[in-house]
């Protein structure tokens, strides 16, 4: 016979059990992180059974909690009991008279979906006690609920995030800042925001047979070693300009692939395809399929602004270039020295003519003269440094600007220029070089700079011509 003094000790017991449950859901339905929220599930279950042994079976997300009895929920054959309750969103049992113990299987359950199985295994027991399965059909409902509602903060945190991300990078892209900066840029975004350990911008050519390689993409895609991804991918996009998603590539040539997870993205305008985005991982598998429709989607909205802006840059090259001879324009050298005397401590100016051209012009025609022109043109290109400037002058006058270069470099330079065309080029042609310079301690301006140039170009010219003369100074010639 059960005493009274038994039954107010279980009802008390069951009292301090629901009451824990309240308080529970109280903890889980104020927290919006996942971690925090599995965390206090757990807690509570080894409070109230600290003899069971429980897992939870989780479908969507891969977790980080290598501390707790988290496991992936997979369909095969040996699991159908789980597959069960994940399937029909009730209750399941399951019992051993072998290894004697008995289990529950309850679905965690909201109002949208099922994210999973909880597994509470009882010892000892044939059949999983009545009253702690009520108890924990309430427990799993609670926790289902309350992992929805942050699962569904966490899409929407991730939603704004995206957003965000578009936003800055597709307002980057439509400001005035030059396009290697703007391409840096959104290079840092992707880097930053999928992980990736490579990131290259594309840009096809006219008959689409080649891509160029765009300022901003990581040093990689500039190496050799690079072509084959590079090749993969245009052929692919040659074939079908589908986006890919490639979880673990695998080529069918004899060779080491560094990176195995491939996102790739298309870049298109008015339904015509400009280039694509590659971004990259060593890892096979390493991208989430969320982060490839983020890509796709930044692709998307970057795209007109990505063109709009190469095709910006090409017209401010054309603007500065000279389309015979491809060197500067003349406002751009002006515009350089200007600001190299204003910041550097010294500079040289040399102005180049080309001698008797007209005679040129007059016997051998204008597309030879422009011929010279170019051959002149490319070997000042190939005399000077990258932060030097060659630039038409006008007509068959050529200039050089070398900033921080002193007079005595400047003359060399000059005189190098002066026998490479009188060696190589044909028909056989001189020039005639006046040379300029400046120096931070003494007073000038560009105007002057360019006056004396030319004066020392006059000077050249009228004493014998192939010739560098050096501006006041009428014995420093060669």
């Amino acid at each position: 016979m059960i005493s009274w003094f038994s039954l107010k000790w279980d009802l008390q017991l069951e009292v301090e059990k629901y009451k824990e449950l309240f308080q529970l859901s109280e903890k889980l339905h104020s927290t919006l992180n996942v971690d925090t929220l599995l965390g206090e599930l757990f807690v509570t279950l080894k409070e109230v059974y600290p003899n069971y042994s429980y897992h939870l079976l989780l479908s969507q997300d891969t977790y980080n909690h290598s501390d707790l009895p988290i496991i992936d929920l997979e369909y095969d054959s040996e699991n159908m009991t789980v597959i069960n309750a994940y399937e029909s969103s009730e209750i399941q049992f399951e019992s051993s008279d072998v290894t004697k113990h008995a289990a529950l299987y309850a679905p965690l359950k909201g109002k949208s979906g099922i994210y999973g199985v909880m597994q509470v295994i009882a010892p000892e027991v044939t059949e999983f006690p009545s009253g702690e399965a009520e108890f924990i059909t309430l427990l799993s409902s609670s926790a289902g609920s309350a992992l929805e509602n942050a699962k569904l903060h966490q899409q929407s945190q991730r939603a704004i995030s995206d957003l965000q991300l578009i936003n800055k990078t597709s307002h980057q892209l439509n400001s005035n800042q030059p396009l290697v900066d703007t391409m840096i840029y959104m290079s840092e975004q992707i880097k930053s925001t999928f992980e990736a350990e490579e990131v290259g911008f594309f840009l096809f050519t006219k008959d689409q047979l080649d891509a160029k390689v765009l300022s901003g993409s990581t040093p990689f895609f500039f190496t050799q070693q690079s072509r084959i991804y590079i090749d993969y991918i245009k052929r692919k996009f040659q074939q079908n300009n589908e986006p890919l998603f490639i979880g673990d590539l695998n080529l069918p040539l004899n060779f080491h692939l560094a990176f195995h997870s491939v996102m790739a993205v298309p870049v298109v305008v008015n339904k015509k395809m400009k280039g694509f985005s590659i971004i990259m991982h060593q890892d096979p598998y390493f991208f989430p399929f969320e982060a490839f429709k983020l890509l796709q989607s930044l692709v998307h909205h970057s795209s007109l602004a990505l063109t709009n802006g190469l095709l910006r840059d090409e017209l401010e090259k054309l603007v500065i270039t000279d389309h015979l001879t491809k060197l500067h324009s003349r406002k751009f050298l002006d515009e350089k020295i200007q600001q190299s005397m204003n910041k550097d401590e010294e500079g040289t100016f040399i102005l180049i003519d080309i001698d008797n051209f007209k005679e040129i012009n007059d016997t051998y025609g204008h597309q030879i003269g422009d011929m010279i022109l170019i051959q002149v043109a490319n070997l000042i290109k190939g005399s000077i440094r990258d932060c030097d400037i060659g630039a038409r002058w006008g007509g068959e006058e050529l200039a050089i600007y070398l900033p921080r270069v002193s007079l005595e470099s400047g003359v060399a330079i000059s005189q190098r220029i002066l026998n490479k065309v009188s060696d190589r080029l044909e028909p056989h042609i001189t020039v005639s070089c006046g040379v300029s310079f400046w120096k931070k301690n003494h007073q000038d301006t560009y105007q002057n700079l360019f006056k004396r140039a030319d004066e020392a170009l006059y000077r050249a010219k009228e004493t014998g011509k192939n010739k560098v003369v050096i501006e006041g100074n009428p014995s420093m010639v060669s």
